[in-house]
């Protein structure tokens, strides 16, 4: 069977290897922090036309970006934006508004109208998520694990055709048997999403490894019974904070497959 080597030694032997996406295959650290700005202009624009005073679209410019996880033009990888769905965001949005003033439907009310207007901006100008560029080494491990006829499934908070299109544009499909996404339920970081996945993929949890750059993540799959956890930490200008894995792998190129003896 094949063998997980870290840098040089093996970890355990797997049949497949669960993947997510952002801040893991994806350079999104650039993309996230246009999406978390445009979000926090948007707001501030729209309560700005309902006659907020200067105070006040100071203020949520300050939380929202406090939220999100933006710091010096950059973002955070164990942010918002970084980690939680959409729903979470778009949850985590409406609160900061009712903290300010708003009532909870008109803050809700809001934050929808937010998200869709700049969901709308980023699909007029092209930058969806499935234009992310590959993290340096993704596509070599991708090919060493389909070389060695280790399944390859994905499982992200980014909806079904964000998915599909960043496969497609990166030339991924073949490498990748199926996906869950934030379009399936339970979603992640429920671990039922990596049993569902695993059920797709005809593999059993603990035949598997997951590699991912949140904790959420690590702890989903340690909850589902995944065999091996595997933190990730070279997708960020700043590395992310990690404590639920069992090995680390800061780059990818510290990770090749070898073949159990027995």
């Amino acid at each position: 069977m094949p063998t997980l080597m870290l840098r040089g030694e093996p970890i355990g032997t797997v049949k497949g290897v669960l993947f997510d996406k952002d801040g893991t295959l994806s350079n999104s650290e650039y993309h996230l922090f246009q999406l978390a700005e445009l979000r926090v202009q948007t707001a501030s624009q729209l309560l700005k036309e309902q006659g907020a005073s200067c105070k006040l679209l100071k203020e949520v410019k300050r939380l929202l970006a406090k939220a999100y996880g933006i710091s010096n033009e950059s973002i955070s990888p164990n942010g918002i934006i970084a980690i939680a769905s959409r729903d979470n965001n778009l949850i985590s949005t409406a609160t900061v508004l009712c903290l300010l003033g708003e009532t909870w439907p008109k803050a809700l009310e809001l934050s929808n109208k937010v998200f869709q207007l700049v969901e709308r901006q980023q699909e007029e100008s092209d930058s969806s998520a499935g234009n992310r560029s590959l993290l340096p080494g993704v596509r070599e491990i991708l090919q060493n694990l389909h070389d060695a006829d280790i399944t390859c499934g994905l499982i992200s908070n980014d909806s079904c055709p964000g998915i599909q299109s960043f496969l497609s544009n990166n030339n991924l499909r073949k490498f990748f048997s199926n996906l869950w996404s934030a379009d399936h339920h339970p979603t992640k970081p429920n671990p039922a999403a990596v049993e569902g996945l695993c059920e797709r993929l005809r593999l059993h949890p603990w035949e598997c490894a997951l590699i991912g750059d949140a904790d959420s993540d690590l702890l989903m799959a340690r909850q589902s019974g995944i065999g091996i956890a595997l933190g990730y930490t070279g997708g960020w200008t700043k590395k992310p904070i990690l404590t639920e894995h069992q090995y680390l792998i800061n780059n990818w190129n510290e990770l090749t497959i070898g073949q159990s003896k027995y």
